[in-house]
């Protein structure tokens, strides 16, 4: 199954943010006038639901090993030692691409809102320059020098 077919605990999320469901999302997503906020938070979903979908494997194959009817013997250590990793692995993913998405989602402008780029004025130059400008810097004093990079 395809990421973007797979649920995520986004989903319910990025519906409220874009007012479409994550389905029709990705539909728009598409479109040449699609918001690159848009595919970011899509991307970031993807990511989150095959972690997801990781941690929940892991969860299950450890529930079955585990499980109360299943023989002592076939029980081993070690396959839970490498569940263990695995599942802390899937989890810190998980976790940094719920972080990813929640701040991509808190930097984005208000339902409504578009960003724009605002021009600001020039200031005006004078004809003169300015007695303070044109003075050379004194070096007494415990004036030093900056130095450019």
């Amino acid at each position: 199954m395809s990421a973007q077919h797979r649920p995520s605990s986004a989903d319910d999320r990025l519906h409220e943010v874009f007012g479409a469901p994550v389905g029709d999302l990705h539909t728009a997503a598409v479109l040449p006038n699609a918001s690159p906020a848009l595919a970011r938070a899509l991307e970031l979903r993807s990511f989150l639901a095959v972690a997801e979908e990781q941690v929940a494997r892991v969860r299950d194959r450890v529930h079955a090993a585990m499980a109360p009817d299943r023989d002592m013997d076939e029980l081993s250590a070690e396959a839970l030692r490498w569940d263990q990793q695995w599942l802390q692995a899937a989890l810190e993913a998980r976790a940094g691409y719920r972080t990813a998405l929640d701040q991509l989602l808190r930097a984005m402008p208000a339902p409504g809102q578009h960003t724009r780029t605002t021009r600001t004025a020039q200031p005006a130059l004078s004809s003169a320059p300015s007695t303070a400008a044109v003075a050379p810097a004194r070096t007494s004093a415990g004036a030093t020098r900056a130095r450019r990079l």
